[in-house]
């Protein structure tokens, strides 16, 4: 690379990072489980919440396989009921975006740069949200764990968005993402940019302990660091007998 190189594909998480969340994930999954019958007051309620807590940003049916180990029929039943919850939810409170997302996302395109949205949700469930937002023709790509091969904190759908977006070097993507999973998922995919956000699931320290080379306010502020040139890389310096 040179001085001159920027970024040009940003991969953008969607619940917590650039549509606000509040409680609707944990409260979808929290009803899931309840169908399952872990109710709220018990110790297994609160084991298994804790676990969706640390677990977010990997895909939702993980998630649930990691609650109901070795009971495939089970995790898939608790994720329907996930799906189906978060429907309701979506019903009864709308979605928003975070604020300051939409001209994050109309500055990274009006500079060229293109955008993905990345997501642990279903391929349905992402469609309900991006029809809902009415953000299909925002962004360049959105991508669930079933168009990428395996989900976060693998880096998987950051390099499936690198290659359906033809893209040279992965040091020229930049991601951003609110839980310590987005994190590890850029940072093992070799993005110049990891930057985590205090919008979400995950606070400054587990974002940083996950590697994250920036850590923002929230997704607002990310435009500003993406359109800056990237800085020239020891191991990109031309020797110097062939100057």
């Amino acid at each position: 690379m040179s001085e001159a190189e920027r970024i040009t594909i940003a991969c953008l998480d969607l619940a917590g990072t650039t549509v606000a969340d509040g409680d609707a994930v944990e409260t979808a999954f929290a009803e899931a489980i309840a169908t399952m019958g872990i109710v709220s007051g018990t110790a297994a309620h609160e084991r298994a919440m804790a676990r969706v807590h640390a677990s977010r940003g990997q895909p939702k049916i993980e998630i649930f396989r990691t609650l109901f180990v070795g009971d495939e029929a089970r995790a898939r039943a608790a994720n329907l009921s996930f799906e189906r919850s978060y429907d309701l939810v979506i019903d009864r409170r709308g979605l928003a975006p975070i604020p300051g997302a939409e001209h994050a996302i109309e500055r990274l395109t009006g500079a060229g740069i293109r955008v993905c949205l990345l997501t642990g949700f279903s391929r349905r469930t992402l469609g309900r949200v991006v029809d809902t937002l009415g953000w299909w023709g925002r962004v360049d790509l959105v991508l669930s764990p079933e168009d990428g091969g395996r989900g976060r904190p693998w880096p998987d759908l950051v390099l499936s968005a690198a290659l359906r977006l033809g893209i040279d070097d992965v040091r020229h993507i930049a991601v951003c993402g609110d839980t310590e999973n987005d994190v590890l998922s850029g940072r093992r995919a070799g993005a110049s940019i990891v930057a985590g956000v205090l919008t979400g699931a995950h606070d400054a320290d587990r974002l940083r302990t996950a590697g994250a080379t920036h850590v923002l306010p929230s997704v607002a502020e990310f435009a500003d660091l993406a359109l800056l040139p990237l800085p020239l890389r020891h191991d990109d310096a031309v020797p110097a007998d062939h100057r």
